[in-house]
């Protein structure tokens, strides 16, 4: 049985992880998640504030081909080792996370449709459209309480790349999508009718949820 692959992608701060943990909440035995955060590039040749200065919301930060072949593995049943990514030192940690595939598998990532080869191995794409200044507010909130930044280096990411970065690869990647859900997932109504979606797929392959 091959898996359905679910994408979802959206600005940062948009809710996109909000929808996906909704969506693992919903088939919690049947479901396993594949953040691209995983996949941030390791730099150990660089100093930390070197480390800083790196265009995190481009697409050559990422070491997308090792998603891509750890996607294709889960997709024929294969479990995979993949790497951890440490937002406080801003490199690749040296623990791993070993991922079984399910018969559901969640793809979220702020740059998951800018590559023409991942969103080909994905069945539905969503696009999680929150307005910018509610997305810079949870950036800055999450990266002062989860990843030890202050207010003004928020600020100054924010300005410098990732709102540049978001009009030039996340926004264009919105008419990729099969689905558009405003506001993730607190939009109750289209949560239910994304579940209900998935719902409705898996018990086609034969999954008894």
């Amino acid at each position: 049985m091959t898996p359905l692959v679910i994408g979802i992608c959206g600005g940062s701060g948009s809710g996109k992880t909000t929808v996906a943990e909704r969506l693992m909440e919903a088939f919690p035995k049947d479901a396993a998640l594949l953040s691209m955060d995983f996949y941030y590039r390791r730099h150990d040749e660089l100093t930390y504030e070197e480390r800083c200065g790196i265009n995190y919301d481009h697409p050559d930060s990422l070491e997308i081909p090792l998603m891509i072949e750890h996607l294709k593995a889960l997709k024929r049943g294969e479990t995979v080792t993949v790497p951890q990514y440490d937002f406080t030192v801003h490199n690749r940690s040296d623990k791993v996370l070993v991922l079984e595939s399910k018969p559901l598998l969640i793809v979220e990532g702020i740059l998951l449709f800018t590559d023409d080869k991942l969103t080909d191995l994905m069945d539905i794409r969503i696009f999680v459209d929150t307005d910018a200044d509610v997305r810079v507010l949870r950036r800055a909130k999450r990266d002062m309480r989860d990843r030890g930044r202050s207010m003004e280096s928020v600020m100054n990411q924010y300005l410098t790349t990732v709102k540049p970065m978001h009009e030039k690869f996340v926004e264009p990647c919105k008419k990729r999508a099969h689905i558009i859900v405003p506001e993730g997932g607190k939009n109750q109504i289209a949560m239910e009718m994304l579940i209900s979606t998935v719902e409705r797929r898996l018990h086609k392959m034969g999954v008894r949820v």
